[in-house]
């Protein structure tokens, strides 16, 4: 576990619930899929380390939470703007958190 945070650490984080629209390899990345997110009112983009796991075609579409107010950080030749947020089965693969029935994009998560 981390150490504890304040509610207030915790109102830092801008948690948005985004479709994927797109998803590509990343050159000489073998981890990584760059991904385009809708996020209602913008687009995003952020590299994900997925890429083991998923091929692009199997992302795209989906909708999924991510911190979008993350510090953008050059990733590999491609300027990741947020993070995917997937916890991992016991294996070891990232698992996309999926939401019950259709939620917007965009969405916050509370």
């Amino acid at each position: 576990m981390k150490p504890m945070i304040t509610y207030d650490d915790f109102e830092k984080l801008d948690v948005r619930m985004a479709k994927i629209v797109a998803a590509e390899k990343i050159e000489g990345a073998d981890k990584l899929l760059k991904l385009t997110l809708d996020l209602g009112d913008k687009t995003q983009t952020v590299a994900a380390g997925i890429a083991l796991h998923y091929q692009p075609e199997e992302v795209v579409g989906l909708t999924v939470p991510v911190l979008v107010n993350l510090a953008p950080r050059l990733m590999r030749g491609v300027m990741s703007c947020g993070m995917v947020l997937m916890p991992s089965s016991a294996d070891g693969k990232p698992v996309p958190l999926l939401p019950m029935t259709d939620v917007p994009p965009g969405v916050q998560v509370k």
